[in-house]
């Protein structure tokens, strides 16, 4: 059961950052504690992340799993003392003598990075001004070099939890000593902690790599290649629910169906603009005919080349196709993770063509549609990133100051309008035209970039996308891309992880399983899936999907096998059920409804697959 976290609303900016310097405030009484219970020990850095802190250091003999109580507890002691951080200032010499005297070789080290370039950074520019100073703070015996600032004692770094001991090069390099790493939780109170440790539980316990497995939803495979998912059947289903879901939608808003090749010439790309800004991110090219062919890493082009087949008035816009677009970018492969990096996907992409005084308004109704599928797969927690470009670095950029402006211009008044909340990031935006990033947070507090919403003004000119006016002239017309289910694979983990493979009734890859009480039972099991599979009811999968369990297993095996595939339903049929026409249910929950005709199981089921909701647990019909 989650437990009680009732600062769960988003922190704000200055509480964040009090947050941080508890944390690394944190991290410091930790070393504290080390050097305190292993004086020999050698300190790396110890900086705060997202969830707490991690500390690299050294000893001549590593630490176990087991240590970590006993660092914990002498923390405790050191924060009930309410040790002050002490800040002094030093000259460089003095500190790299100070540590060198103390036997920190990686404090020496950085120290002489700062002399020599003013910098730590593993990266960075070799001719920089070397400093002059620096500062430390004391907590306690241990002393870092640290830039601050810091919690006023030990007693303010808030409530902690040591998480797990792991290996860690110094400086990220393989080339260089290996060191050992505690990661550890901080929060400002017990609430928040036990939350975060929730979250952490469950992340394991719903990632979607481990449950795609068991519950045979996806697979890879070394001979077909890294970051190509397999599809399985039952993975298909939540694909093809999702697929027809965006069908309805997409058809409500006027949307019209295409479909274009997954590969195509250079020449398109060089045309789009892609293969100058977008090289890195595709794949070498295939060479046909003489002729050089790429993978396609998006569907834009194609689509432009759809819009180029009829001349369009004033009258018809806007005109907005869709396609579910299989496409290919390349990932480095440390980056591919289960079905949330890999290097073949399938988008839910559509791009709408429009005139400059209607693109306020479709990209609101882009936005709304989002909003209803978060509403509807009961998604809570989401916003708005609004990325923009940076104009300290136009290589990156179509070099089009009027053309940013009047895109950012529509976008801003959009999402005012729309009331959704939204942050800024600088840097970020695509080179043709600034992006929204739907952002969501999962259950368990993840959170991630789902999907993208652009506007384009490039394309119009590049593709020579216009429009027959009023008037006769042929202006420009606005493109809107947009993918608010982003890709399958992606939203499909999202939705394991979200509903830990238990998924709503509508979206189950089985919806109901028959289990017969004894062999003698089989052929009434087999009548009753027969009613059910050919009931009218519509579905992905052109109706509803049961099956029965026939094995010699026990009732109770069979029910919990059927729960352990996290099956909504379990329809429990014996003597008693043949001759009534009925069936005993049981949710994967637990919980018994009770026995109900078949019929009226058949209705319940109607109206959960139709509504895409399912009905409270205590509703019989």
């Amino acid at each position: 059961m989650c437990p009680k976290n009732h600062s769960n609303r988003p922190l704000s900016e200055e509480e964040r950052s009090k947050l941080q310097i508890q944390r690394h405030s944190c991290s410091h009484v930790m070393a504290a504690a080390v050097l305190s219970l292993w004086p020999d020990a050698k300190f790396g850095v110890g900086p705060a992340t997202e969830t707490g802190f991690y500390y690299d250091f050294q000893l001549p003999v590593p630490l176990k799993e087991s240590d970590l109580a006993a660092i914990e507890s002498k923390m405790r002691a050191l924060q009930e003392e309410k040790l002050p951080f002490v800040r002094s200032e030093v000259a460089i010499d003095e500190a790299i003598a100070l540590m060198q005297q103390r036997g920190q070789p990686y404090k020496v080290e950085l120290l002489d990075l700062l002399k020599a370039r003013g910098s730590t950074a593993v990266a960075g520019d070799d001719g920089g001004q070397g400093v002059d100073v620096v500062s430390f703070y004391q907590t306690g015996d241990f002393i870092d070099l640290c830039r601050g600032p810091h919690v006023e004692h030990a007693g303010q770094v808030g409530m902690f939890k040591l998480r797990s001991l792991a290996g860690a090069y110094w400086r990220g390099d393989e080339k260089n000593p290996q060191m050992q790493r505690i990661h550890a939780l901080c929060y400002r109170n017990a609430e928040e902690l036990a939350h975060a440790e929730w979250q952490l539980e469950q992340a394991e316990l719903r990632d979607h790599r481990k449950l795609g497995k068991e519950l045979k939803l996806f697979a890879f495979a070394q001979d077909v290649g890294s970051g190509l998912p397999l599809w399985l059947p039952k993975g298909m289903v939540l694909r093809d629910e999702l697929e027809r879901l965006a069908l309805q939608e997409e058809r409500r808003d006027g949307y019209q169906r295409v479909a274009t090749p997954q590969i195509t010439k250079e020449a398109l790309y060089l045309r789009s603009g892609h293969l100058p800004y977008y090289a890195d991110d595709m794949y070498k090219p295939l060479d046909i005919d003489g002729e050089k062919y790429y993978l396609r890493p998006m569907n834009c082009p194609h689509h432009h080349h759809i819009y180029l087949t009829s001349k369009w008035s004033y009258r018809d816009l806007p005109i907005r196709l869709s396609e579910y677009g299989q496409v290919y970018r390349y990932e480095a492969s440390g980056g591919l993770s289960g079905l949330m990096r890999v290097r073949g996907f399938c988008q839910n992409d559509a791009h709408i063509y429009c005139r400059f005084d209607q693109a306020k308004e479709e990209f609101l109704s882009v936005m709304r549609l989002h909003a209803r599928y978060y509403d509807l797969l009961g998604i809570e927690e989401y916003w708005m990133r609004l990325s923009l470009p940076d104009l300290n670095n136009i290589r990156k950029y179509v070099d089009d100051s009027e053309g940013w402006m009047n895109a950012l211009k529509i976008i801003r008044e959009a999402l005012d309008e729309s009331g959704y909340p939204v942050v800024e990031a600088e840097g970020e935006a695509a080179f043709y035209g600034p992006k929204i990033d739907f952002m969501i947070k999962g259950v368990v507090g993840t959170e991630y970039a789902i999907s993208t919403v652009q506007l384009d003004f490039l394309a119009a000119q590049r593709f020579g996308l216009s429009y027959v006016a009023q008037d006769g002239s042929e202006p420009p017309v606005y493109v809107i891309h947009r993918a608010p289910l982003g890709s399958h694979e992606r939203f499909v983990a999202f939705l394991i992880e979200q509903f830990a493979g238990a998924f709503p009734v509508w979206l189950s890859p089985v919806q109901a399983r028959v289990i017969p009480i004894a062999a003698r039972h089989n052929a009434y099991a087999e009548r009753v899936r027969s009613a059910i599979f050919n009931a009218p009811i519509e579905t992905a999968s052109g109706g509803p999907r049961i099956d029965i369990d026939k094995s010699d297993e026990r009732m109770q095996k069979k029910i919990r096998d059927a729960q352990n595939e996290k099956i909504p339903y379990m329809l429990v049929v014996g003597d008693k059920e043949a001759a009534t026409d009925t069936v005993a249910v049981r949710l994967r929950n637990g919980q018994d409804l009770g026995t109900i005709p078949v019929a009226a199981f058949v209705e319940r089921l109607e109206k959960e697959i139709r509504s895409r909701r399912d009905l409270p647990s205590a509703a019989t019909a």
